[in-house]
């Protein structure tokens, strides 16, 4: 609808301003017609039509800027971190209720946030604590003389630096999800080889850390067996290397780490409905994820705290909780989807790339 009058709503602001024009004119003009009828003096008519025109308006201009007062409070108060303050009359049906669900709505956004800012500080002050004091641990024993410089102590101080460099790691990877600084270079590449490569090297990294608890996200279990199925075995996939490895790694981090003593973890590759387009699958053979957690997985800093998911095995750790939140950044820069979905046994999370976007447009 166009027009000097398109876009009005029943209750907006310039409704009620219109209606307060047409009212005063209304009781001026019956005013009027009621000093000619009885002959009354024109300058009480005039009196009497200022008084209720101006009690009229003060009534309507109570109703606009009590709200613009309250706004302008909540807005100073959030300036000053107060993220509890919150607007009255979100549900007003005019553009003061449109204003006031806004800053409601960033005050909420502004709230999360500086809980997820204390939430990160908490939990790296927690992660990198241990293998500081770790390391500290060893290098006081050095200089006092208590244990001599000899391999063995120096290898136990290399893990422990090894291990912050991984907490360095995974928290630039946090940056680079949140900064959106981090470019997508697609390629076409064969997915046996691609896969077999990551579960090698996920099992050599796991034999060299074993014994050893990581805290660092990186599994240290070798008991648990990891199996690859590929059809067809020619599939071919185009993504972005580098960010599926993240993502495939970060998964069987988690499913092994989850898995019982023996277990077996599958990753399963499939064709997509797209060309070059890949399903993906990790599946474990641990207690598995109640479907009313399955949309707090990929959260970050979530641990699985759930008591249906304790860490199996051992040396199984619950790590930074950043793993699975890293694979869905790099799955939601393909385009792509990640999920948990429905399995007979343990969990099964499944992961859909969509492959070259010129032919599927």
């Amino acid at each position: 609808m166009s027009g000097p009058f398109g876009g009005l709503r029943p209750f907006s602001i310039k409704t009620k301003l219109g209606t307060l024009v047409v009212v005063s004119v209304f009781i001026t003009t019956g005013l009027l017609m009621v000093a000619m009828k009885t002959e009354t003096e024109l300058r009480f008519i005039t009196v009497f039509s200022v008084i209720a025109t101006l009690l009229i308006t003060q009534f309507v201009a109570h109703s606009l800027t009590a709200p613009l007062d309250e706004m302008n409070s909540v807005a100073r108060a959030v300036s000053h971190g107060d993220y509890t303050r919150r607007v009255r009359g979100a549900d007003r049906r005019d553009e003061l209720g449109d204003v006031a669900t806004t800053i409601n709505r960033m005050a909420d956004d502004l709230e999360a946030q500086d809980q997820q800012r204390k939430e990160l500080v908490a939990n790296v002050s927690h992660e990198l604590r241990t293998p500081i004091a770790a390391l500290r641990a060893v290098l006081e024993n050095v200089v006092d003389g208590v244990s001599a410089a000899d391999p063995e102590t120096m290898r136990t101080a290399l893990k422990q630096t090894e291990r912050l460099g991984r907490l360095v790691e995974t928290l630039l990877d946090l940056s680079r999800l949140d900064n959106g600084v981090v470019p997508l270079r697609a390629r076409r590449f064969e997915v046996w080889p691609y896969l077999s490569g990551v579960l090698k090297e996920a099992n050599m990294v796991a034999s060299a850390r074993a014994g050893i608890a990581s805290g660092s996200g990186s599994h240290t279990r070798t008991d648990v067996h990891l199996h690859l199925d590929v059809t067809p075995p020619e599939l071919t996939a185009h993504a972005d290397a580098e960010r599926l490895h993240q993502v495939v790694a970060n998964l069987i981090d988690n499913a092994v780490k989850h898995s019982p003593a023996h277990g077996r973890v599958t990753v399963r590759a499939r064709r997509g409905l797209y060309p070059e387009s890949l399903d993906l699958e990790v599946l474990d053979e641990g207690p598995g994820i109640p479907e009313s957690e399955w949309h707090r997985v990929f959260e970050r800093f979530n641990r699985g705290s759930h008591a249906n998911i304790p860490p199996q095995g051992p040396g199984s750790d619950g790590g930074t909780g950043l793993g699975l939140a890293i694979a869905r950044w790099a799955v939601d820069l393909h385009g792509g989807h990640i999920g948990v979905a429905e399995s007979p046994r343990g969990c099964r999370i499944q992961v859909t790339l969509p492959g070259l976007p010129e032919v599927r447009s």
